[in-house]
């Protein structure tokens, strides 16, 4: 069975201290849905305008994603532009035109509510909820917020946390959400709100993972070189989700903690290079090869 995601397909002009691009691929399903294709079959919902690229439609498609959901629409693709300094956790957005995404209204196609395995990503939670009843009663459920919903829509995101199974975060969100500052403070009181699991990304730092009965805590993977973070939390999203997939065993604590690791190798992918341009070029014998590597440096 396949993946659904639903999120932003975007062009993305991005600005670091080594190096830029203008209107590159990006999108918080682009990066999941790329991600995720490594590992299990993807079915992708999302709207671009009439400007956005062939060439970027092959690439999705040459990762076998199902792009049926991917509707084109009259007018211009949304658009994001940042600049990173070297604190490259901390990025200035120089715009954001969100063009025809602003009036996003997801149609879930026929062929894709029986997808077993939803990811919500980053949209308005009203739309989050939209979606999941559209589906037939998927296996998992995940999502992605950001601290624009947690501010503007927190009682609507809150209703949607209760039909969640594993909601992922990153540690200024949760901390804005739950209102504690200290991380395992923080995941407990994202529990309470109702998903079955809590994933914390902390950047540069790794991830922190909750559940009802533990908490687990993993490392980054150690690189020489990072030249773009955008997208890293969605390439770890669909890295995660991707191999939970594969695995089939939803609920599993030791499955969870391996999908993190493939999550976490999965993004230090994407950081490598500009847009999708690293996460586009390996092959699963690389992963498996870095996932190797990972194994042996947290070892003791």
């Amino acid at each position: 069975m396949s993946i659904l995601v639903v999120g932003s397909v975007a062009l993305d002009s991005v600005e670091t201290p080594f190096g830029s691009v203008k209107e590159a691929l990006g999108g918080s399903a682009t990066y999941f849905s790329i991600s995720a294709s490594y590992f299990a079959p993807v079915n992708l919902v999302a709207r671009v305008g009439e400007d956005f690229p062939n060439d970027y439609t092959a690439i999705l498609k040459r990762h076998g994603i199902d792009i049926r959901g991917l509707e084109v629409a009259k007018g211009q693709t949304f658009q994001w532009k940042g600049k990173y300094g070297y604190d490259l956790d901390d990025p200035e957005t120089i715009y954001t035109h969100l063009n025809v995404f602003e009036n996003f209204s997801p149609k879930i196609p026929v062929e894709y509510k029986r997808s077993d395995v939803v990811f919500l990503a980053n949209i308005d939670p009203e739309l989050q909820s939209y979606i999941l009843r559209q589906v037939d009663k998927p296996r998992l459920v995940a999502c992605d917020t950001m601290n624009y919903w947690i501010e503007s829509k927190r009682q609507k995101l809150q209703e949607l946390l209760k039909n969640i199974d594993i909601f992922i975060i990153n540690e200024s969100e949760v901390r804005e959400l739950t209102q504690e500052s200290n991380l395992l403070k923080a995941g407990r009181a994202a529990l309470r709100l109702g998903p079955k699991k809590v994933i914390i990304k902390k950047g540069g730092n790794g991830v922190l993972s909750f559940s009802k009965n533990c908490a687990f805590s993993a490392p980054a993977y150690l690189l020489e070189s990072i030249l773009d973070p955008t997208g890293a939390g969605d390439t770890f999203a669909g890295g995660f989700i991707g191999y939970l997939r594969k695995s089939g065993r939803f609920t599993s604590d030791t499955e969870i903690r391996r999908a993190i690791i493939y999550g976490t190798i999965m993004a230090s992918y994407t950081v490598e290079d500009f847009s999708i341009k690293k996460l586009d070029s390996i092959s699963y014998s690389e992963i498996q090869k870095r996932y190797h590597d990972y194994n042996r440096l947290t070892r003791y």
